[in-house]
Parts: C-alpha cells; structure tokens; sequence
C-alpha cells in the first residue's frame, strides 16, 4: 500500500532533501512508524508522549486527503493506497 507523504522544507534533513517520500500503513500511526524506519528523527518531530500516551505535536498539522486528521482520528486515522498526506508546520506571528 503506497501512500505518498509531502515533507515540509523544515523536515527535509530527514529525508534527504526529498520533498515527498512513500510510506505504508493502515493508520497514521502506522505510516509514522513506517517513515521513522526510512528516515529516523522524523518521528520525533512529529508525534510526542504525554502522560503515557502518544499524539501529534501541538504545532504541526496533517491531513489526509486535504482532512486533518485531528478531525478524523489523529493518529488513529484510517489510510488507503494511494492517500496523500500533508504534514505542515503550524505558522505563527504577528506584531
């Protein structure tokens, strides 16, 4: 099961430079796993544990299929072949 992953510039040292990679998995979680596997620190760029459990970084958003997954399951979030997903960094500022 191919799922297409588009890395952000700020996370391109774990991939190499490389602006989308593949990835496999039935959940989220799963593809994060997946993804550590071929690109190790990436994972922990994404995800922390908290009291024992474990859920995206506050400042970085996914989505699915243009669908953040905080909408639909978080880390638990169903995926298909041929998915996309888009991690982003959270922006913030101002005066």
């Amino acid at each position: 099961m191919a799922i297409e992953v588009r890395i952000p510039t700020i996370l391109r040292t774990y991939t190499d430079g490389a602006k989308a990679v593949e990835g496999t998995g039935g959940k989220l979680a799963e593809l994060i796993d997946d993804l550590e596997g071929n690109h190790p620190g990436i994972k922990d760029r994404l995800v922390e544990e908290k009291a024992g459990s474990v859920d995206l970084r506050r400042f970085v958003n996914v989505y699915i299929n243009d669908e953040d997954v905080r909408f639909i399951g978080g880390l638990d979030a169903e995926l298909s072949d041929g998915d996309q997903v888009v991690v982003l960094p959270a922006v913030a500022g101002g005066c």
